[in-house]
């Protein structure tokens, strides 16, 4: 059956290369995969094609719906890039997935899909809809022979992961939780112990490469379950005690003696069974566990390494995953790292060889040879290499690439000993890790010994002979210690290095422990600017870019999207870029997914760069689409090296930008609707001190909370009000036991907020904080008799023409660059974003349009009063008359800078970067005040 989905898998992919028309081909295509590939007998039964969906103004048509398991199918034409925004009917550009969502909305909750597929014939995007958010898995047409299985899915409402691999990964991973929880109960000290610890963490990934060895073909078949199975619960703490033992000796050093179902066992080496490790008493629960569980009732030899390291990591307490910052990684997400650094290069490189006319076998047979001896020969580091899945992947990735080598050697005459003569593969001892975990450390090197172990059958495919994988004879070179105060030279030196890689610990500059407060001050030194504002992964890229300098090593690290965004920018790249660092290649910022369990999503972007000459061609990945670029500069735009740095006052003459009122009152002035109706009914002269209150939350809501301002009620009004005059003693006694002066000091005007901005006319208002899915962060007029929070920015004295650049696609053009995040959610900031931004020069006719567009904004949103800004500009919800007043204001904006309304957003940045080069060329920035670091209220 399998060997019948493969053929037909095959000639699919063979019958529909280089076709496919949305309209003509859809049904024919899809018919054809669940028909012959899946066995579907009548697919025009199984599958339904145009379903209407009823829109706001508009019908439109699901282009393929399984109701029998939840897939929905947006079909797009061989032509279409699926990551980028197509035009829709009503104006709006959306990506092939937004548009299946916006038809997900209108479907009744029971027909709401489990699974979203978008295909161009070429290439299929799975979306998981219980991960919405989440980076789609990608299966191509010409890889379908062997990944057909990632399909199963569309047909079997049970298929619950879409790979296989990944599918036996977790559950090892779930298998090898119990061993650790059963195995944990069992030490005396295990929570203050650390060689108890220790010993736990080697006695479970010495169990998992035994349960990995009898199934795999390194042991016998069962090998290791049948010599436990002879023992009781009691006496199988001594029976591993002599097997590990054994499995660390020669057949020499073995005793002449020795019981010979132990005797059978190989010699593993590698320094696997080496170190004594306490091994605690074995109870019924612990040899149930293994013998039934994890050996009998589970086969480890189909597992992906490269996920099952990071599956077994998450066996880590989870207090100790949260403190070290791992994140873990799909496989899809590492070759974003690998690919454009240096596997696309080799993959080239191996094309040229097959382009070699097979009559000119020598040369076929150099130039194999040569790239062998490339691979082999090639380094590569991980500083932070966590369960060693970046290592594990790249590893596999070059020996495929081998295979394939040697599979065109296999074509040429007398191959068989050209191959085994000197016979040399790519060797798992190339690859350098450091990581601070010793269990993680244990982890990534069983991950590389399992990962060779597979390969050397793959490879046994291709040349016809076997390669013994034991005793491991490839060492291991990951060292157990704090990368950011090891000298990477004494773990490899930097002349033998060819790579860097990585995924580098996520903690954020206000949530770093003191140790690693202490790393930051260590890496950085005392006369780094704002090191007490950079996150923990620039550790990284301080400490790879002093080791590269004055080497050929090319580098790229993930990392949160804030080393590229707000004053992470300045204060991290402009001293690496002065200190002779480059980008080679970058992705801008998108979702990092992770193939364990209970993982977290962050938004992060990956960033190539080195020190030597680079002549390759710089490449911008957006949403996955290589872009060529002149110049990558520290915004992963395609511009010139500038930088953005904090700046007291707007750049152009504008109104100055300000920030709300802080009340620092202990809640006491703050009030929901019913809670004010209930004050005032208590006590009715409070009502005229009450006044409208919004903080970004409010505003965006479009719904107010209310706010009890007493700083223009007189003394003796106050005193007739005994309900507020409580309120204002209470804030009295806040403020007074604050440990701050400047709260101390407002003790004395406890009526007053603590810092207040009263606005006297009508002022434009800016959430801080707004999600990210949104083109346009909402902004809009307040009435002076509304009072705001400190966490919205206010503008005073803002007219029309302010608000609709303020609210162009420039403007969020720029924003998006340039801003510090909050999580994923832009951080609007006065100095970066607001001060900086390059205004237009406008003509007056320009300047009238511009305000007839921004007044036709908010003309209609006023027809929507009962919805929210969070409703109005979702891209799914958004109406499409305020999507086309806003398409309207953009263009005028556009004509004001003189842009054309073709540029794209990075090219949009690009030129606003320039603009704001040429117009600070002459105006040296003033210096920020020196303040005190504000410390809890």
């Amino acid at each position: 059956m399998i060997n019948q989905q493969k053929d037909a898998a095959r000639q699919f992919a063979n019958d529909w290369k280089d076709k496919g028309y949305e309209k003509g081909e859809s049904q024919a295509f899809w018919n054809a995969l669940l028909r012959d590939i899946f066995g579907v007998r009548k697919p025009e039964q199984f599958i339904k094609y145009e379903d209407q969906v009823l829109m706001d103004k508009s019908t439109g048509f699901i282009d393929g719906y399984i109701s029998s398991t939840r897939v929905l199918i947006e079909q797009k034409s061989l032509d279409k890039d699926l990551a980028k925004p197509i035009r829709q009917s009503d104006g709006s550009f959306l990506t092939p997935f937004q548009q299946a969502k916006r038809y997900i909305v209108e479907l009744p909750v029971d027909r709401h899909p489990r699974w979203v597929i978008v295909c161009n014939f070429r290439e299929f995007h799975i979306y998981d809809m219980n991960q919405p958010h989440g980076e789609p898995e990608i299966i191509y047409l010409k890889d379908l022979p062997k990944d057909y299985h990632r399909l199963s899915f569309i047909v079997d409402p049970a298929a619950l992961h879409l790979q296989k691999e990944m599918q036996l990964s977790l559950e090892a991973g779930e298998i090898v939780g119990k061993l650790y929880d059963a195995f944990a109960k069992q030490y005396l000290n295990i929570e203050t112990d650390a060689e108890e610890q220790k010993s736990l963490n080697q006695l479970i990934v010495r169990l998992v490469f035994c349960l990995y060895a009898e199934d795999a073909d390194l042991f016998r078949k069962d090998q290791f379950h049948d010599y436990l199975a002879r023992y009781a619960a009691p006496q199988t703490r001594g029976a591993l005690i002599r097997l590990f033992d054994v499995l660390d000796r020669t057949d020499e050093a073995r005793d002449r003696y020795l019981d010979p179902e132990l005797a059978a066992f190989p010699y593993v080496n590698g320094g696997l069974f080496s170190s004594e490790i306490v091994i605690p008493q074995i109870t019924d629960e612990i040899r149930g566990l293994l013998l039934s569980e994890a050996s009998v009732g589970f086969d480890w030899s189909g597992i992906s390494p490269t996920i099952f390291g990071a599956v077994f990591e998450s066996t880590l307490n989870p207090e100790t995953r949260r403190s070290g910052g791992m994140h873990y990684t799909s496989i899809e997400n590492i070759h974003k790292v690998i690919d454009p650094l240096f596997l696309d290069d080799l993959r080239a490189e191996l094309a040229q060889i097959r382009l070699l006319p097979t009559s000119n076998l020598k040369r076929i047979q150099k130039e194999v040879r040569q790239f062998r001896e490339k691979l082999a020969g090639l380094k590569f580091l991980d500083p932070a290499s966590g369960s060693g899945n970046f290592l594990t992947e790249t590893y596999i990735s070059l020996r495929r690439l081998e295979n394939e080598a040697l599979a065109l050697l296999e074509q040429t005459p007398d191959a068989q000993p050209q191959i085994r003569e000197g016979f040399k593969y790519v060797s798992i001892s190339q690859f350098y890790g450091i990581e601070i975990n010793d269990f993680a450390v244990a982890v990534a090197q069983t991950a590389l010994w399992i990962a060779e172990s597979q390969m050397n059958k793959e490879t046994e495919s291709v040349v016809h002979f076997d390669l013994d994988s034991l005793p491991l004879k490839s060492a291991t070179n990951i060292r157990e210690g704090n990368a950011l105060t090891l000298d990477w030279n004494d773990v490899v030196p930097a002349g033998e290095l060819n790579y860097i890689m990585g995924n580098p610990p996520f903690v954020g500059a206000r949530w770093m422990s003191k140790e690693q407060k202490s790393d930051v001050l260590a890496v950085f030194g005392e006369h780094w600017k704002n090191t007490g504002d950079l996150d923990y992964v620039t550790c990284w890229y301080k400490k790879t870019s002093d080791y590269i300098e004055g080497t050929s090593i090319r580098a790229a690290l993930v990392s949160t999207n804030s080393v590229a965004q707000g004053s992470s920018v300045a204060n991290l790249w402009k001293p690496l870029f002065e200190g002779g660092v480059h980008i080679d290649f970058a992705h801008r910022t998108f979702r990092w997914g992770s193939e364990a369990k209970n993982f977290a999503h962050v938004h992060c972007v990956i960033v190539g760069f080195s020190t030597a000459p680079n002549n390759k061609p710089k490449i911008i990945y957006d949403n996955g689409v290589p872009q060529r670029a002149r110049n990558i500069n520290a915004y992963l735009c395609d511009a010139e090296n500038v930088f953005i740095e904090s700046r007291r006052t707007p750049l152009c003459k504008i109104p100055e930008i300000g920030i709300g009122n802080q009340p620092v009152d202990d809640g006491n002035y703050l009030f929901s609707e019913e809670e004010m109706e209930v004050f005032i009914k208590a006590e009715p002269s409070s009502e005229k001190y009450f006044r409208p209150w919004f903080g970004a939350q409010e505003f965006i809501a479009r719904k107010p909370r209310y706010c009890l301002y007493l700083g223009n009620c007189t003394p003796a009004e106050l005193n007739r009000m005994s309900n507020c005059k409580k309120r204002v003693a209470a804030v009295r006694e806040f403020r007074l036991k604050s440990k701050r002066k400047a709260t101390q000091i407002g003790a004395n005007i406890p009526s007053n907020f603590l810092i207040t901005n009263l606005p006297q006319s009508t002022y434009l208002v800016i959430p801080t904080v707004s999600s990210e899915r949104r083109q346009y962060v909402p902004i809009g007029f307040m009435n002076p008799d509304v009072i705001c929070s400190d966490r919205v920015k206010i503008v005073p004295d803002a007219t029309c023409y302010h608000f609709g650049v303020l609210i162009s696609s420039v403007h969020m053009s720029w924003m998006r660059a340039v801003t510090g995040r909050l999580k994923s959610d832009y951080n609007y900031s006065a100095k970066i974003v607001y001060n900086n931004f390059p205004w237009p020069e406008p003509s007056e006719e320009q300047k009238l349009k511009i305000e007839e567009t921004a007044q036709a904004i908010l003309d209609v949103r006023a027809k929507y009063p009962d919805s929210s800004f969070a409703d109005l500009y979702d891209e799914v919800t958004m109406p499409p008359d305020l999507r086309g007043a806003h398409q309207k204001n953009d263009r005028e904006v556009m004509k004001a800078y003189g842009f054309k309304p073709s540029l794209t957003e990075p090219e949009i940045v690009a030129r606003l970067l320039d603009l704001y080069q040429s117009l600070t060329a002459n105006q040296p920035l003033l210096p920020e005040k020196k303040t005190k670091r504000s410390k809890k209220i």
